[in-house]
């Protein structure tokens, strides 16, 4: 039986005049698409053309949802009441749906964003206004969360399927969370390394930390960030290797 794994990336987020990422030459690499809901980045007419191009390279599209944060990208840290906060996560779900169906597609899983997926990967009353949102939408969407964080446990007891994720690009600390971005390496950028790395993660169950120890993490989905400079290079060559390997990429949807 062979191995399989999903690629995703986060699109749809350009807005405007202001351009991020390359959307059409990721989405013919990736498996999945977490599509900006609107919150973070991503203006309709921008998203409707996202979701036009995923319908037609057969790329699983999922509701990247995020804090109320234009300027800052989504990644400021917000402390919003959990009735308001499920509310935000209805609205964004519900906004990509019409969307996603005037492009002939449908929102197929939930994957948070910035600090907001950050911050549900242990804190537990925003985790569980997030998991309140998805469930009040459609409790067959999928939750998309940091591998080995408390998100996936409290969404699997609220009766959610779990996509544990690792992130191609970004490195490790020996207890599995991520290098802080603010600190020097939390990036990773030659698209050699982050391929070896994510063959690494697959066939041997985990990669190697900064402190330079061996890190299990167990993943269904692997990341690569449509904004990172070389994203499309770095997605080709992970996608390149791991097929050279046998390991076939298709969705966890599929």
């Amino acid at each position: 039986m062979s191995i399989t794994i999903d690629l995703n990336s986060d699109l749809g987020e350009s807005f405007g005049q202001w351009t991020m990422g390359d959307d059409a030459a990721i989405l013919n690499v990736v498996s999945s698409a977490n599509v900006a809901c609107g919150f973070h980045a991503g203006s309709p007419a921008g998203l409707l053309e996202t979701l036009r191009a995923a319908q037609a390279q057969g790329v699983a599209v999922g509701a990247h949802v995020s804090y109320p944060d234009l300027v800052g990208f989504g990644r400021r840290s917000m402390d919003i009441a959990s009735d308001e906060l499920t509310a935000d996560v209805i609205y964004q779900i519900g906004a990509l749906q019409g969307l996603a169906r005037a492009a002939g597609t449908s929102v197929r899983y939930v994957k948070p964003h910035g600090a907001l997926y950050n911050t549900i990967a242990h804190d537990e009353r925003q985790a569980a206004a997030v998991i309140d949102g998805i469930l009040a939408v459609d409790a067959n969407l999928p939750l998309v969360g940091l591998a080995g964080s408390k998100i996936l446990e409290w969404a699997a007891q609220k009766g959610l399927r779990v996509i544990s994720e690792a992130f191609a690009d970004r490195a490790y600390h020996a207890d599995g969370t991520l290098v802080a971005r603010r600190e020097p390496g939390s990036v990773i950028h030659d698209p050699q390394t982050v391929a070896q790395r994510m063959l690494q993660l697959i066939t041997q169950g985990g990669i190697n930390s900064v402190e330079g120890t061996f890190t299990p993490i167990q993943a269904d989905s692997i990341c690569v960030h449509g904004d990172t400079p070389g994203a499309v290079e770095m997605a080709r060559r992970v996608r390149q290797l791991l097929e050279e390997q046998g390991i076939v990429v298709q969705s966890f949807i599929e």
